[in-house]
């Protein structure tokens, strides 16, 4: 197969995931592009999984799934008013709407042929969405105003979700500040994300509630050793020193060989989420990095004979030059050649089982 291909090995995966998915009562996610497998095929390895519900980060990617499982499918971005997906959504049966504003609540339960299904959205040190514990309580009592005077729910309380920081320290601290804070408010389940399957088990058993652990990357991407990502070598050049090529006709530093490769930007070859330089060393690489990138040079996630390869000039939109030096022996047209992608933000031709 030409162009990108991620080839998985199989039996090795689906252990990894069954393994993972008997921890916790865990809830997969499936969102954006997949973890770079797809949507379609995690939804189908849900299923296959026995998951009764899965989460999808957006209200547009409900249809993408819901067809391969038999279960619910919860959306993670909070509801608005002025997104016609979410809109249309809130209602249908098969459907958990997350809700992190009161005003949104008030318009949910406003009544309807159907209660929509709903969590309620703690804001949490993330400091991204959700609601203090004082709008979370003036919520609760809103909809019981509400439910008493009509004589039905406005809408179905599925549970609290509680959206966790990455870091390790004071997170489990918080995870159970707020879950104790909003069972409190209303006994539910608790939906959270960044703990431990040990973690989750514990804070089950302490609140006395079902707490349902949300897992994408370390449930998906979690045996790295099981994946492998490859690309075609779609032509081979020989190159002598001082020539100019490419698009910006930069000249090449050494003798060698152009390879042009399979993997541009429209595959998220060179594209990377911004790092967090959160030591000094880190600080140090990413100024270092930042500085070869600006003189034009630019490190490839390509591997050839044995070596990553630097990019001649950016990747190209689905395809890549890389400088071969010396007199190395070359790869030959057809040949494969491993890539290393981020699979989160990556979009492969082909997923491969072996």
């Amino acid at each position: 197969m030409s162009g990108l291909t991620l080839t998985i090995q199989a039996e090795r995966w689906r252990e990894h995931l069954a393994t993972t998915f008997a921890r916790a009562a865990v809830v997969p996610v499936v969102k954006g592009n997949g973890y770079g497998f797809g949507r379609e095929r995690l939804a189908a390895e849900a299923e296959r999984l026995g998951a009764d519900v899965l989460a999808v980060g957006t209200a547009s990617e409900v249809g993408s799934v819901r067809e391969a499982i038999s279960g619910d499918v919860v959306v993670l971005t909070p509801w608005r008013a002025d997104d016609l997906d979410a809109v249309a959504l809130a209602t249908d049966p098969k459907v958990i709407t997350t809700v992190s504003r009161e005003v949104d609540l008030a318009a949910l339960s406003a009544g309807g042929e159907r209660a929509p299904r709903v969590l309620l959205e703690l804001r949490t040190s993330m400091r991204r969405y959700g609601m203090e514990l004082a709008e979370a309580g003036s919520a609760v009592g809103r909809l019981d105003a509400r439910d008493a005077a009509a004589g039905q729910p406005g809408v179905v309380l599925e549970g609290w979700t509680i959206h966790l920081p990455l870091l390790e320290r004071g997170r489990l601290e918080e995870a159970r500040r707020l879950s104790r804070a909003a069972v409190a408010l209303r006994r539910a389940p608790i939906w959270i994300s960044h703990v431990t399957p040990e973690e989750a088990t514990t804070l089950a058993a302490e609140l006395g509630v079902d707490v349902r652990l949300r897992l994408g990357t370390s449930l998906w991407l979690g045996d790295p050793g099981a994946l492998r990502t490859t690309a075609t070598v779609i032509d081979v050049h020989r190159v002598a020193r001082g020539e100019r090529i490419g698009y910006r006709q930069r000249r090449v530093s050494r003798d060698g060989w152009v390879l042009v490769l399979a993997g541009g930007t429209a595959h998220g070859v060179g594209l990377e989420a911004p790092s967090a330089a959160s030591t000094l060393r880190s600080r140090a690489i990413s100024a270092a990095t930042g500085g070869l990138e600006a003189a034009g040079r630019a490190l490839s996630p390509y591997t050839v004979a044995g070596r990553k390869r630097w990019f001649l000039e950016p990747p190209h939109m689905q395809s890549s030059m890389v400088l071969l030096p010396g007199e190395e022996h070359a790869p030959s047209v057809g040949d494969a050649v491993p890539v290393q992608l981020r699979l989160t933000t990556a979009v492969v031709d082909h997923v491969a089982e072996a």
